[in-house]
């Protein structure tokens, strides 16, 4: 059996996905399974144990590259590779966890006998899928994708999370954090305080009184992580802060990260990739929550606390906010105390 699994992105969306990953390898134990996502998550696909091939689109770079007149020639040999992978087999199975415009174009080039998406008129996806699954959008995204899983026939039993990494990525988490000196059994705090959304991100300036109150009065390390898009936000929160710490931003992949995150006490987080990915590898977290509704897209699991004002407008879902009332409302309090509550 062959089975196409379309997800593009973002990181968090692909995490909310890997339970659904592991309840077709556990149904389908010989099965070739194919996964498309784009280059930014690609990361956490790479050698996964449960996938045999990973489909890398290039999209975003594609289009930047056509829309500026850059490599023209390379960036149409780099699609037609891309589709012909993708055409070089016929799937018995395909499923479009993603839902949109971008994802159904490319099930209409899979050559695939069931085409499976939502039940949606969304940017015309449903015009490429021959059958359909209800979106019940009051579940969390873990559980509404695990909807495709029952929709096969297959039992869905609790979601596992399998994110791929070994000794290698181990080993180099463990030495970058003795060389910030932290010792192996030291527990420390990790922060990620970046998020795609403007309307997500909490203030640098509380960030930076949150890691000293930590330091201080928790007495424990705190570590700054986040890919390179994170660097100069991190850069700004530790030059606020009288304590000393520990800057990672930009300097693992994401499979390091989840090492790292393994060996955190906890993780404090906007509503983010790094989040999800922290909740997938079973890191308690403190979830800061504004535009976006954490029964949908909050840490998946026990053992996690949101914070969130819960004022009339939100959640919103809007990217663009003018007073941004949902994210000024939390207090550094609220989060502290969030914090010693899942330490002790």
């Amino acid at each position: 059996m062959n089975i196409l699994i379309v997800k593009l992105s973002a990181v968090g969306d692909v995490i909310h996905v890997l339970p659904s990953l592991s309840a077709l390898r556990e149904a389908f134990p010989d099965a070739h399974i194919s996964w498309v996502v784009e280059e930014s998550a690609a990361d956490l696909l790479r050698g996964h144990p449960q996938c045999d091939r990973v489909l890398i689109s290039g999209r975003k770079r594609w289009i930047a590259n056509l829309r500026h007149n850059r490599r023209i020639g390379g960036t149409f040999t780099e699609i037609r590779s891309f589709l012909a992978n993708l055409r070089d087999r016929r799937y018995d199975i395909a499923i479009d966890f993603h839902g949109l415009f971008k994802s159904a174009v490319i099930m209409g080039f899979a050559k695939a006998d069931r085409k499976i998406g939502y039940r949606s008129m969304q940017e015309l996806s449903q015009l490429f899928y021959n059958e359909t699954v209800h979106e019940d959008m009051t579940k969390h995204a873990v559980l509404r994708y695990l909807d495709f899983i029952a929709y096969l026939g297959i039992p869905v039993s609790e979601p596992r999370f399998v994110i791929p990494g070994g000794p290698e990525e181990k080993a180099r988490v463990d030495r970058m954090l003795a060389e910030a000196g932290i010792k192996r059994e030291q527990k420390f705090v990790a922060v990620s305080p970046v998020a795609l959304w403007k309307t997500k991100l909490w203030y640098n300036d509380r960030f930076a009184l949150l890691g000293d109150r930590i330091t201080d009065e928790l007495a424990l390390p705190v570590v700054f992580t986040g890919g390179s898009d994170a660097a100069g936000v991190v850069h700004d929160i530790r030059r606020r802060m009288s304590a000393g710490s520990v800057d990672l931003a930009g300097k693992t992949s994401l499979r390091e990260l989840a090492r790292l995150y393994e060996r955190a006490a906890l993780v404090i987080s906007t509503d983010s990739g790094p989040m999800h990915l922290a909740a997938a590898v079973g890191t308690p977290t403190v979830a800061i929550f504004g535009p976006t509704d954490p029964a949908r897209t909050g840490p998946f699991g026990d053992g996690h606390h949101v914070i969130r004002t819960g004022i009339e407008c939100s959640p919103c879902f809007r990217k663009v906010c003018d007073s941004g009332a949902c994210m000024a409302g939390i207090t550094i309090d609220a989060v502290f105390d969030a914090v010693r509550e899942r330490l002790e």
